[in-house]
């Protein structure tokens, strides 16, 4: 099939399955004319790939995970332990959001929300403490 009507059938554009193919997603071979030609079930493989995106899976995921998928013989077997492998690094990703977001809390209303909790407050400097002028500068006016 054409790359036009495997578009139209997997709900995409012809650029997407263009990167696809150019990060070795999926394959076609060309034609004698130049047109890319795609096996029938490069639809549902497009698909398994947008699936995956929404389930939060990269395309490097894919890319690494889909060759075994589509030689397993048992893919739900597979895709169960994909599953959990995912759920496991999301669940890191939520600890560490967890404390990030504790982190910037602490650090709400202390006037430098960069500053880390428990310094003292910086103050104004001092004329005597200023940065004095470099050679080969003009005087600076005023601080």
């Amino acid at each position: 099939m054409r790359i036009g009507e495997l578009a139209a059938q997997a709900g995409m554009t012809r650029d997407t399955i263009r990167f696809y193919e150019k990060v070795g997603l999926v394959t076609g071979r060309r034609l004698p004319n130049g047109y890319r030609d795609f096996p029938p079930e490069t639809v549902s493989w497009l698909q398994y790939i947008r699936t995956a995106q929404a389930l939060g899976f990269s395309l490097a995921e894919i890319a690494r995970n889909g060759e075994t998928l589509r030689e397993a013989p048992n893919t739900a077997e597979a895709l169960s332990m994909l599953f959990e492998e995912k759920l496991q690094v999301i669940d890191t990703r939520i600890a560490e959001l967890t404390t990030l977001r504790a982190e910037l809390a602490t650090r709400v209303g202390t006037g430098c929300p960069l500053r880390a909790a428990g310094l003292p407050k910086l103050g104004m400097i001092k004329s005597a403490d200023a940065p004095r002028d470099l050679p080969g500068r003009a005087p600076r006016k005023g601080l």
